[in-house]
Formats: C-alpha cells, structure tokens, sequence
C-alpha cells in the first residue's frame, strides 16, 4: 500500500520515500493500493448510487445514450458489445469471443465535457447524474496529476515533467455493471471480462466488496485484488509502460466470478459494480522512452514514438 497524503503535500522527509515505494510497485507488479485518497467518501459513495440507478433503467433509455466510436469513447454500451482482450485487431478480439464468450458487464463512459466534437451524452433533465459524475472526474484528473509528479520524482526527473502531458485531462470515467446472472454463466472458463492489460498511463479502479478482479502472476496464474475499504486499486497501463521504456509494467488482469456462497441465492450470482478512471497522456502528446530509461548500457529505446490518442483509437477500435 502506498499512501497519497505525502504525495499531495510535499515533504522532505516522507515525500521521496513514498515515491520510490510508487515506482516499486510499478515496477514488480504493476499493481497497488493507493491510501488517504483526498476524494471524499460521501461523494464515491453518491457516484456508486447514481451508478446503480442509471443500470436500473430501461434498456430503452440506455440505450438513447449509446457508445458511438473509438474517438468519442462516450455513451453506453450493452452487454456483449465490449470484448476486452489482448487482441489488436478485430479478428484476434473475435476468436476470444469464440473461446471465453462476451464480457458480462454493461458500461457507461464519460470523457471530459469541453472536447470539440466529442460531447458527453446525458441521461435526459438529470442535472444532478452530470454534475456528480464531472465532479468525481475533475477529483480523478487531479489525483493522476499527483501520482505522475510521484512518478516523475522517483524516476530522477523534474516533478512537474509530466504537467504538460495529463493538462486536458483525456481521460475516461468508466461505470461498470456486472449484472445478476444464472451460476452457470460461467462455466467453460468463460469470465466477467476477458484477461487484458490497460491501455493508458495508469487507472483508478473503485471497487464494491464482491470482488473478482484478478492479476496474472509470472507464473501464469491469477491473484486476486481483495477489495479494502478506503483504498484505491490502481495499476499501470501500455502507454506508461511504453514511456518507461519497459522499467514500469503493465500487468495484465480479468474479472471473475467469486465463488458461490452457501444460501438461498446460491443458483445466482449476485450483480457486481465498479468505477474505473482511465487515465490517458493528453491525446495530442506524443510518447516516446522517457530520459534516463534507454541511454547507454540500457540498451536503447524499446519502442517507437507514438501518439497516445492514435494508439487508444486502435486498441478500442480492436475490442467494441
């Protein structure tokens, strides 16, 4: 675990620390927990509400607000309409399908409201849905702010390196449903969402106390990430493993079903919800291997510069 409070307020004796044990984490599992989040409980607790009330609508009205293009990444999307997977192209997401079957999880995604050409889509008259949702956005931009100055100090280079790079803020709020479904939903393997690795510089991930959400170990096999109350899973993406030049990786990760509990349910699976926040480098930056990760004896860059909205348009164009 790795507390936010001496990241968000500088101090020489505890902020370099925190940093290195940031970048630690980065750098072995790709996972963490991230404490004394300075975003108030009472208002995650109001986006979970709200969250819980728009999935309760109709499919009709859900589906007035839909997912449109990789660009816009705005809008919802039904179940079976994501796959997430590893695959880059649609032929190689489409042969996963074949195998584990659809995701079984309704989303909605909000980007940020300014964007020329790309506007949010709003439950209709619900001021109060937008106004939650753009608050928990803006707290969220703020923290990926925080946590790349944290990264930026640990990786020797001028805490305010990456300001330009997360400026506008093009990052995606994510609610996310996993819908009560029959036990056996999921036999033959098949998973709440197929195994991928993220694809920005680091997600946000608030999660409900059922869990499911596993990490692939070195090994090959799964650990799960226990939900713990006040805390924060956050884990890195391709974009901010690409910009280490591999030092930072980007663990890939599912959602599972957790075993039944004995009851009077127990032919069904509870519904699960979660609030991921998908931080991205702003999408006119163009990201190529960071100083001091490639030089000399390490063995030069890895990858080839490319533009952080061009790639997050090919991945998602590959899963929807």
């Amino acid at each position: 675990m790795v507390s936010l409070a001496p990241l968000l307020k500088y101090d020489p004796s505890a902020t370099p620390s925190a940093a290195q044990s940031l970048l630690s984490a980065l750098k072995s599992s790709g996972f963490l927990y991230l404490t004394d989040s300075p975003i108030p409980p009472s208002l995650l607790s109001h986006v979970y509400k709200l969250s819980a009330e728009f999935f309760a609508h109709p499919s009709e009205e859900k589906n007035a607000l839909p997912w449109t293009t990789p660009r816009a990444n705005r809008g919802f999307s039904g179940m079976g309409m994501e796959k997430t997977s590893l695959g880059m192209s649609k032929e190689e997401v489409e042969k996963e399908r074949g195998g584990e079957g659809d995701d079984q999880k309704e989303s909605f995604e909000i980007g940020r409201d300014n964007e020329d050409g790309q506007p949010n889509q709003w439950p209709e008259g619900d001021t109060e849905f937008r106004k939650t949702m753009m608050d928990f956005f803006e707290q969220c931009k703020q923290l990926h702010a925080v946590v790349m100055k944290g990264i930026a100090l640990a990786l020797n280079l001028d805490p305010e390196f990456f300001a330009d790079f997360v400026r506008q803020g093009d990052n995606t709020l994510r609610l996310l449903h996993y819908p009560s479904v029959p036990a056996g939903a999921f036999a033959n393997g098949r998973v709440r969402a197929g195994l991928h690795s993220d694809y920005g510089s680091i997600t946000l991930l608030f999660q409900d106390s059922r869990g499911g959400l596993q990490v692939e170990g070195e090994d090959g096999g799964f650990v799960d990430v226990t939900p713990i109350e006040g805390t924060i899973v956050m884990n890195a993406g391709d974009l901010l493993s690409r910009w280490s030049n591999g030092l930072i990786h980007s663990t890939r990760h599912r959602v599972v079903e957790p075993p039944l509990k004995m009851g009077k349910d127990e032919e069904w699976h509870p519904p699960r919800y979660s609030v991921a926040y998908f931080c991205n480098p702003d999408f006119d930056r163009t990201i190529e291997a960071l100083p001091g990760t490639w030089e000399g004896s390490k063995g030069g860059k890895k990858w080839k510069p490319i533009n952080s909205g061009d790639y997050l348009e090919q991945r998602l164009s590959a899963t929807y």
